[in-house]
């Protein structure tokens, strides 16, 4: 779902360089809860969310009366009536601090997520691109759409002109019939000029793709390169496009993922290229964002020369260039359209990448940065994991009083 995005920040910023300012500059709370209220408005209650609302709340009321006749049952063993009076007031005490604790959890998830979807929308506002929370089932060609349920992109910023591109952050759920996993992803999709053929470039420095997708490919379509090209990447193509794959992937192209895709794996599929990593794309984090501006930048610009190839044997065909059948649909219903022809002088992408970024951000931190010494919230832990002990022992400990008393 998209929003209207917060007017950008000030910017002294020029036009047409990378601003990563919105990610980590303060914010002025009223703006967050005036950009949450309007996402509550844009996005009403779903069906689904108030039937797991219903189910909690018949839980609570099935699961609190249980507890408080467990607690004054075992009130009245140890102390009779005012064992009783004890036991209900000990009860009143752990729901409040149960239901307050909770409350609290929940509303501060929710006051990072409201920040979060500020912060990326106005970095996509100052940078050429627009914010989408959230696609259902995104109508994207690559290996990593077409398996699965529950497929949905979260956190996706896009540009549309002069080029199409599109960064997200993917997951979708697989079963085997006893239990299910789910993927995550992060994904950049470009829109290329022409459609090629289908080649994937195993990245062997993230082993990701080599180890699920690749795997499935039979072993005769790897293609081995010259130079040190085979030491980054696995190349698959279809048999009989060997010599298309070496035109497209010349020593200038393979060089320029090396440098700035390595960490990557990539495929192309009709007239797409799909960048994939296993880590969030769409993040707070300047650092991330400034390689994947500076990757895509650096790609794009010897991929243009990939719109002059043609299949040769399409030749004495009449037949329309294949594209694949759905383009990404924005929840507002109205298509995205094929890149246009990109002007004499234009930009080649709708943001301008940042100059000198050729490798990832290291992923982890050293043991003495990893984690702030903080307070802990004791009152809200001890009340929830007290209640949850009490609920699981409580017949027991009530049986066994029980079978004390009456002897």
């Amino acid at each position: 779902m998209s929003l209207p995005p917060p007017a950008a920040p000030p910017s002294d910023t020029p036009v047409g360089f990378f601003d990563a300012r919105a990610l980590t500059d303060p914010v002025d709370p009223a703006e967050v809860d005036a950009f949450a209220r309007a996402h509550r408005r844009a996005n009403p209650t779903t069906a689904g969310q108030v039937v797991a609302w219903v189910l909690v709340i018949v839980a609570v009321l099935l699961i609190v009366p249980v507890a408080g006749v467990l607690l004054m049952g075992i009130g009245y063993a140890i102390g009779r009536d005012a064992g009783v009076l004890v036991g209900a007031l000990t009860g009143l005490l752990l729901f409040g601090g149960l239901t307050v604790g909770l409350v609290a959890l929940v509303r501060r998830a929710n006051r990072q997520r409201a920040l979060t979807r500020f912060r990326l929308s106005r970095f996509a506002a100052s940078n050429a691109l627009a914010y989408l929370e959230r696609i259902d089932e995104p109508p994207l060609p690559g290996l990593i759409f077409q398996t699965g349920s529950s497929r949905v992109s979260t956190d996706v910023l896009r540009g549309t002109s002069p080029r199409f591109v599109e960064f997200g952050n993917y997951q979708y759920t697989t079963s085997n019939g006893k239990q299910s996993q789910t993927h995550r992803w992060g994904y950049v999709a470009v829109k290329l000029d022409v459609p090629l053929p289908n080649i994937l470039l195993d990245a062997l420095g993230n082993n990701t793709l080599g180890s699920s997708l690749a795997g499935a490919f039979r072993r005769d379509q790897r293609l081995s390169l010259e130079g040190d090209f085979d030491r980054y990447f696995s190349l698959y193509c279809p048999e009989g496009y060997e010599v298309d794959a070496l035109y497209l992937f010349t020593p200038d192209v393979m060089a320029r993922f090396i440098d700035h895709a390595a960490e990557l794996d990539v495929e192309i599929v009709d007239d797409w290229l799909f960048l994939y990593t296993r880590r969030e794309v769409s993040t707070l984090d300047p650092a991330t964002w400034a390689w994947l501006f500076g990757a895509v930048g650096a790609l794009l610009v010897k991929l243009d020369q990939w719109a002059r190839w043609r299949d040769e044997r399409l030749r004495g065909q009449v037949t329309a260039a294949p594209r694949h059948p759905s383009l990404p649909v924005p929840t507002s219903g109205a298509p995205v359209p094929p890149a246009a022809p990109v002007p004499a002088g234009a930009p080649a992408l709708p943001f301008a990448a940042p100059a000198g970024v050729v490798t990832p951000p290291p992923v982890g931190v050293a043991p003495p940065g990893r984690r702030l010494r903080r307070r802990s919230p004791w009152v809200a832990v001890v009340v929830i994991v007290g209640a949850v002990f009490f609920v699981t022992t409580a017949p027991f400990a009530l049986g066994i009083l029980v079978f004390l008393t009456s002897r």
